[in-house]
């Protein structure tokens, strides 16, 4: 069996707005179907109007019940998706906590997850993931005078966090460094009002994926024939003649002893076997 707890919760609204039109219909037809008048002034017509009054009443007693019934499970329903929501958010939150327990220990920031906002004047904002998470946001002055704290930095993958505003007159804290492998920097804090200076905004640390100084220029010098910029002299043309003349020698000589050399048992006139000539 699997549960969804969006599914579920939208199968709750729906039935719910069903309940309520059934019950607006129920309260709009109660009062024309409960006192149906007699039709004429004889016996026969006001035993008809009572058996359509008493029909009425009887149905508008059912669905009632019906009511009651419906309101009970559309609660039903809407408390099971808040306890499947619940329980899944805890494993989840459980095994974040057994994931990150370690490097928290060791190194004060966790493996996955965002660094958390700063919340009291001065601190800064929390460090993000070691593997992948977004740095936290610094804390925002409203005191007169008093800084804006520094963004948390990303981990490997994500994005610095922003730099507190600074107070009046003061200036804004900076942004939180991007990931080491993919990220952006943070933007730098708000200046305070009076003349507060902004904070500078974060790096963004992408250089693990650019390429090295100079590695374009290499591979176009290897593609040119030369090495570091210096042109091959002649000899190293004349070695690699060399060696190409070596390995087709080493080519035929094996050939030879496989007997599959195309001259092998051939005369110089270019006849098989033997020849008058030889």
């Amino acid at each position: 069996m699997a549960a969804t707890t969006d599914m579920l919760a939208a199968a709750g609204a729906d039935l719910a707005r069903i309940g309520s039109a059934l019950e607006a219909a129920n309260l709009a037809a109660a009062a024309q179907t409960t006192r149906v008048l007699a039709a004429g002034a004889d016996e026969v017509s006001a035993a008809i109007a009572a058996l359509f009054s008493e029909n009425a009443q009887t149905y508008q007693a059912i669905s009632a019940q019906a009511a009651t019934f419906h309101s009970q499970f559309v609660h039903r329903l809407h408390t099971s998706a808040q306890a499947y929501a619940a329980a899944e958010a805890n494993a989840e939150r459980t095994l974040l906590h057994a994931v990150n327990a370690p490097t928290q220990t060791l190194l004060g920031r966790p493996l996955i997850g965002n660094g958390a906002d700063a919340t009291t004047p001065g601190q800064p904002g929390g460090d993000g993931g070691l593997l992948c998470g977004n740095g936290g946001a610094g804390y925002t002055s409203t005191i007169a005078g008093m800084a804006g704290t520094r963004g948390g930095n990303a981990g490997l993958l994500g994005n610095g966090g922003p730099g507190g505003a600074g107070g009046p007159g003061a200036t804004g804290g900076s942004g939180g460094s991007g990931g080491w492998l993919l990220g952006n920097g943070g933007t730098g804090g708000m200046g305070g009002a009076g003349g507060g200076t902004g904070g500078v905004g974060g790096n963004a640390d992408s250089s693990a994926m650019a390429a090295p100084a100079g590695w374009a220029a290499r591979r176009r010098d290897r593609r040119c024939g030369r090495q570091c910029g210096i042109p091959r002299q002649r000899w190293h043309r004349w070695c690699r003649w060399v060696r190409r003349r070596d390995r087709r020698s080493r080519r035929q000589r094996r050939l030879r002893r496989q007997r599959r050399y195309r001259w092998y048992g051939r005369c110089r006139c270019g006849r098989a076997g033997r020849c008058a000539a030889r």
